[in-house]
C-alpha cells in the first residue's frame, strides 16, 4: 500500500512557509508518497500545489461540511464536519507528520502525532515547545529545509512504515 503523510501548517502561512510546503509536497509525490493535508489555504494549499505539480496523489481532510470548497489542488476530500477535532483524523491517517509553520492548529497537529507513537513527526521552522525550566522538549524532529523534512519523515518511518490506522 501507498505510504501516506500528512503535511500541516497554518492557512495564514508566510511566504516562505508556502515555498516550503510547496517543495515538500513535490518531494513526497516524486517518491509516489500520498499528501494528506487540511484542504485549506496556505500551507495546506501550497502542499498539495507542489504535489499536484508532480502528478502526485493528494487528499485533504476537511473541518467543514462540505460547503466550502477548500483548494482545488486536492485529488480527493474527505469532509469530516469535525472542525478542528479532524485534526486525530488526519494524523491516525497518516504514516509520518510533518508540520510547516506555526499556528494553534498546527501545533495540535504535531502534538496529536507525537501522542499516537509510532510515526515520526518532524517540524520544519514554527513551534519549539519548552519545558518548566526553558529546556526544550524531547519530541518532534527538527528539519532545516524541505529536502531535510522529507528525509528526516522517510527515514524514520522507514521501509516497512506502519500502514496509516493499522497502530
Amino acid at each position: 500500500m501507498r505510504m501516506q503523510v500528512a503535511v500541516c501548517g497554518p492557512e495564514a502561512a508566510t511566504e516562505d512557509e508556502t515555498a516550503a510546503a510547496r517543495r515538500v509536497g513535490e518531494l513526497l509525490a516524486e517518491r509516489g508518497i500520498a499528501v494528506l493535508c487540511g484542504g485549506g489555504g496556505g500551507v495546506m494549499a501550497a502542499v498539495a500545489a507542489g504535489a499536484r505539480a508532480r502528478s502526485g496523489l493528494v487528499i485533504g481532510i476537511s473541518p467543514g461540511d462540505g460547503t466550502y470548497p477548500g483548494t482545488a489542488e486536492v485529488s480527493a476530500t474527505v469532509v469530516t464536519n469535525m472542525g478542528q477535532a479532524r485534526n486525530a483524523v488526519l494524523v491516525w491517517s497518516a504514516d509520518a507528520v510533518i508540520g510547516i509553520g506555526g499556528s494553534w492548529g498546527t501545533l495540535s497537529e504535531v502534538a496529536l502525532g507525537m501522542r499516537r507513537g509510532g510515526i515520526p513527526v518532524v517540524v520544519l521552522g514554527g513551534w519549539r515547545i519548552l519545558d518548566a525550566h526553558g529546556d526544550p522538549v524531547p519530541g518532534p524532529v527538527r528539519a532545516g529545509s524541505p529536502e531535510e523534512a522529507v528525509a528526516a519523515a522517510l527515514r524514520a518511518a522507514g521501509p516497512a512504515a506502519p500502514r496509516a490506522g493499522s497502530g
